[in-house]
């Protein structure tokens, strides 16, 4: 009987299996080898989990461009004199983070109901070598059996990495709307019971929406309206990098109005976020921030745009 691999070893391992997994979709015989390695010690999912975060973390600047140059804001918490448009840097604590989680068993076989609390992210390794990770106050069943590999994503947004299996391909369902796909990668948001979108990172993926089977490539986005219309969109790969930046517990903006970033802070918990000018709502925001720092972020985005911010029983006012 070997030796048991020590926890360095283990997290050696990891690192391997994360860029494995980051430089492409595993083969079957790769998957098989994961599942085996998470099962056989109880710290191997812990690890992975630890693993794919630094991978993430190296990789969020380019969630803001090529051009991005953290540089630029190492003295910005002493700066007095900020100019107005400078791009905001991090919102808060650079390392805070949202509670991240993952299931120490990756076999999921039954059906098998998955949710995240109000600012929580988790992932959910599952039994084919895919995964699906969960944005905060989300849910969604798993249904894998020997014949279908199928998630119905009930509320909230879920991103999913799909190991590539000829005989069974991977299903999404989103109420009446559903999204097939071979292998790669792609984001689901149900907004609510009606509407709800999905965004190809990788790979290709089929709709159906209204009795109608539409192939989708990468880098484009599906919207489908309460009238059971369906819209697509191209999106750039670096605005789907962007937009992924809650995996890591962060949100990132180039361009949003204060209005619609204040509306991501929301479904992170917090104190409430209030922008009551108008004219001050529709200012641009640029930067990236910690999602469950709500109070960082107000107190940036006053800086760069000559507010203030202003505490009332119903959370945090930004005012000129």
């Amino acid at each position: 009987m070997g030796e048991r691999p020590t926890s360095r070893q283990i997290d050696d391992q990891a690192a391997d299996w994360a860029a494995r997994r980051d430089r492409a979709v595993l083969s079957e015989a790769d998957r098989v080898a994961l599942n085996a390695w998470l099962a056989n010690d109880a710290r191997a999912a812990g690890a992975l989990l630890r693993a794919e975060a630094v991978a993430l973390d190296t990789r969020s600047a380019r969630a803001l461009g090529t051009d991005f140059d953290p540089g630029r804001f190492a003295g910005a918490a002493g700066s007095t004199a900020p100019s107005r448009r400078r791009l905001l840097a991090w919102g808060g604590a650079a390392a805070a983070s949202l509670a991240v989680g993952v299931l120490a068993v990756p076999l999921l076989t039954a059906a098998e109901a998955h949710a995240t609390a109000v600012g929580e992210v988790r992932l959910v390794p599952l039994a084919d070598g895919s995964s699906m990770t969960l944005n905060t106050d989300s849910r969604a069943v798993v249904r894998f059996d020997k014949g279908r590999r199928e998630v119905e994503v009930t509320r909230g947004e879920a991103y999913f990495a799909v190991a590539r299996d000829p005989s069974r391909p991977f299903v999404v369902r989103l109420g009446a709307r559903s999204v097939r796909a071979g292998g790669g990668a792609f984001t689901v948001h149900r907004l609510d019971a009606r509407r709800s979108e999905v965004t190809i990172q990788s790979g290709d993926v089929r709709l159906d929406a209204a009795g109608a089977d539409r192939p989708v490539g990468a880098n484009a986005r599906v919207v489908f309206s309460a009238d059971g219309g369906a819209e697509l969109v191209a999106v750039a790969a670096r605005d789907i990098d962007r937009s992924l930046a809650w995996r890591e517990g962060k949100l990132a903006f180039e361009g949003e109005t204060l209005a619609q970033a204040t509306a991501a802070f929301a479904r992170y918990g917090g104190p409430r976020i209030l922008v009551t000018d108008p004219a001050l709502a529709q200012e641009p925001i640029t930067g990236l921030f910690a999602a469950n720092d709500p109070v960082g972020f107000s107190r940036a985005a006053a800086l760069a745009l000559d507010a203030r911010v202003q505490a009332s029983g119903e959370g945090l006012v930004i005012v000129r």
